[in-house]
């Protein structure tokens, strides 16, 4: 029984649950804003013409980026 108040009023964690809580809202929140947008698509599209640079430089043109 002892063991069971020392679990309910111990505070030692709080602090890191309470860092967590706002680092969840935080995504939560980066989520949301970008959900509906295409940048996923435009990042991949981007590296794809950075690794083609970086295979054969002279298909790479300033025009691509």
């Amino acid at each position: 029984m002892e063991m069971l108040k020392r679990l309910v009023t111990e505070e030692e964690g709080q602090g890191l649950v309470e860092y967590t809580l706002i680092v969840l809202l935080v995504a939560l929140v980066f989520w949301v804003a970008i959900k509906d947008t295409n940048i996923g698509d435009t990042l991949a599209t981007a590296w794809g013409n950075i690794n083609t640079c970086l295979s054969t430089p002279s298909a790479c043109t300033s025009t691509g980026f």
